[in-house]
C-alpha cells in the first residue's frame, strides 16, 4: 500500500505496477474553493488484462458497499494480478459526509447520470464521475443497499438478455436476480451506454454494516475476478437457490396510518396472502394490503409511519 497522493486525473498508463496505490482525484470545488476529493484505490498487475470498477456510496446513506471494496484489496495478491482493478469507495462525498442519501441540491445522483459537463451542481458532479473515472473501466460493479426506512435483501439488478451481464451477475450468487435493463439516469445505464458490461449490487440496508451481507458481496466478486482471469481465485459453483425474477415492483399504500408489513425479505408469498396491516393512530385496523400475485418479497418497508403513496414492500415475479 502506497501514501495517498491527490491527482487531477487518473492516468492508468502511469501508475506503478505490483503494488495497490491510494489517491485522492480532485473533482469539484466546494463554497470555500476547496477540492472535494474522490478516495480511489488502485491495484495493477504486472500483466495486463480488463479494467474492473467498483464503485460504492453513490447514495451517501448506502455504506455496506465500502468495507466490501476495502475488504477485497487487502485480500487480493497484486502481483499476480491480470490487469487493473480501480475501487471508488465512497462516490458521493458530500452526502457521504452529511450522512444523507441525496446530493446537496436535493437530487438522486443517481438518476441524473451521465450528468452535464454545464449543469447544475449535481450535474457537474455526475458528468465528471462518469468521465473521470467510469470511462477507464470495462466492468462495472455499482454496489448500493436499501433506502431509509427499508430494509433488502442480498440482490442483483443486472440485463439478464445480455450474456456478459448475465454471467456477471449469476456469479455473484445473490439471494434473488431481478432482470432490469439498464434504466436512463443510472450509473449503471450509463455504463451500458459506453458498452461496459454492469450490474448493480444491491447489498441490505443503509446507515449501518453488515458483516454478512459484506461478507456474500465480497465472495461474489471475488468469484468474477477468478471467471474473468483477473485473480486466480477459485469461482465457486454458481448457486442453485438463487432466485431468478423477470420483473419486480413496488406495491404502495394509498391511505395513510401505522403499518405493518409481515413477510420477511426473500419469503415467497402466494396471490392473495396478506402483506401488510395498516392502523389509525387509535390502533383500529383500517385496511389490510394482499399480494396481487405470486412473488418473493425482495425489500420492504420497516417504517411504521406511512402516509398514502408510502412503499409497503418489492415483489419480483418469479422467472
Amino acid at each position: 500500500m502506497t501514501e495517498p497522493q491527490t491527482i487531477n486525473k487518473l492516468d492508468l498508463e502511469s501508475i506503478p505496477s505490483g503494488i495497490i496505490s491510494r489517491y485522492f482525484l480532485n473533482l469539484v470545488e466546494d463554497g470555500m474553493g476547496a477540492p472535494i476529493k474522490l478516495p480511489l484505490i488502485v491495484a495493477k498487475g504486472y500483466t495486463d488484462g480488463p479494467v474492473i470498477g467498483l464503485t460504492a456510496a453513490v447514495h451517501g446513506n448506502e455504506l455496506n458497499g465500502i468495507p466490501v471494496i476495502q475488504r477485497l484489496f487487502k485480500e487480493i495478491d497484486v502481483k499476480k494480478l491480470k490487469g487493473v482493478i480501480i475501487g471508488a469507495p465512497i462516490v458521493n462525498v458530500p452526502s457521504y459526509l452529511r450522512k444523507k442519501r441525496r446530493f446537496l441540491d436535493g437530487v438522486d445522483l443517481n438518476h441524473i447520470m451521465p450528468g452535464k459537463e454545464t449543469g447544475t451542481v449535481s450535474q457537474v458532479y455526475a458528468w465528471r464521475v462518469v468521465n473521470r473515472l467510469v470511462k477507464h473501466f470495462d466492468y462495472l460493479l455499482d454496489l448500493h443497499t436499501a433506502s431509509n426506512g427499508r430494509v433488502n435483501s442480498y440482490y442483483i439488478r443486472a440485463d439478464m438478455s445480455d450474456e456478459t451481464v448475465r454471467k456477471m451477475a449469476l456469479l455473484q450468487n445473490a439471494q434473488i436476480i431481478v432482470h432490469n435493463p439498464p434504466s436512463d439516469g443510472t450509473l449503471r445505464g450509463t455504463a451500458d451506454e459506453l458498452d461496459i458490461p454492469a450490474i448493480t449490487l444491491e447489498v441490505g440496508n443503509p446507515n449501518l454494516f453488515q458483516k454478512g451481507m459484506i461478507r456474500d458481496g465480497l465472495t461474489g466478486i471475488h468469484n468474477l475476478l477468478g471467471h474473468i482471469g483477473v485473480t486466480d481465485s477459485e469461482v465457486e459453483e454458481i448457486s442453485d437457490e438463487t432466485v431468478l425474477c423477470k420483473r419486480s415492483y413496488w406495491i404502495y399504500c394509498d391511505s395513510g396510518g401505522l403499518l405493518a408489513v409481515h413477510p420477511n425479505v426473500t419469503e415467497i408469498v402466494e396471490k392473495g396472502d396478506k402483506i401488510a396491516t395498516l392502523r389509525n393512530v387509535f390502533g383500529d385496523v383500517i385496511k389490510e394490503y394482499f399480494a396481487p400475485e405470486r412473488g418473493v418479497v425482495i425489500g420492504k418497508s420497516v417504517s411504521p409511519v406511512n402516509q398514502a403513496g408510502g412503499r409497503i414492500l418489492h415483489l419480483g415475479v418469479i422467472k
